[in-house]
């Protein structure tokens, strides 16, 4: 059999949704520094480039698991558009910080991974157990807690679209979304339950 190295983007994806996480290393191997530096150059900050390359891959790993991915030949254009879309809400939500109330702005509405990790992307993504537990997390959240979370990550929804169809404000979504992160640490902690993983 070849090793993952030599295998292209497609056999790669059809491995790794069916479970095999060698085949996703990979892959984000091969693209990393290129999806990175895209987003870098848009963003012109490395932490905040950083925070955006993380969720563009969270949100890769959420479609190929769930079958979304048809994009045959195509992986990279396709990983670009997501980190696109997730350069535009990184601006909607700058732009949005403006309506908050002087207290609110020293804190992180946003949807910032590093509350889930604090290792590298390759790490995070290592072993499928980890996604699995987070799933569990989410489901044991408040509903409308789940429910922002589940738009922003699986529906790939803007936060004044979260807003929109959830009849509440942006700065009521964008706090569920800060309460969401905040109790998915606490209930990970009270469950010894490790949201990182260790190569």
């Amino acid at each position: 059999m070849k090793k993952t190295k030599d295998l292209c983007d497609e056999q790669l994806i059809k491995l790794y949704a069916q479970g095999n996480n060698e085949a996703f290393n990979t892959l984000l191997l091969r693209y990393k520094n290129r999806i990175f530096n895209f987003i870098l150059v848009s963003v012109k900050n490395e932490d905040e480039a950083d925070d955006i390359f993380q969720e563009t891959f969270i949100k890769i790993i959420c479609c190929i698991k769930q079958g979304k991915y048809s994009e045959n030949g195509k992986f990279l254009s396709w990983a670009t558009r997501i980190a696109h879309n997730m350069i535009i809400d990184h601006f909607r939500k700058q732009k949005s910080e403006t309506t908050f109330t002087e207290n609110e702005t020293d804190l992180d509405y946003y949807a910032n991974l590093e509350s889930l990790h604090d290792n590298s992307i390759e790490d995070y993504f290592a072993y499928e157990q980890t996604l699995n537990d987070i799933n569990k997390i989410i489901d044991s959240l408040p509903q409308n807690q789940q429910e922002v979370v589940r738009m922003r990550f699986y529906q790939d929804l803007s936060f004044k679209e979260i807003a929109e169809k959830t009849n509440v404000g942006i700065n009521t979504a964008l706090g569920r979304m800060r309460y969401a992160l905040q109790n998915i640490k606490r209930i990970a902690t009270e469950k010894d339950i490790v949201l990182t993983c260790n190569l």
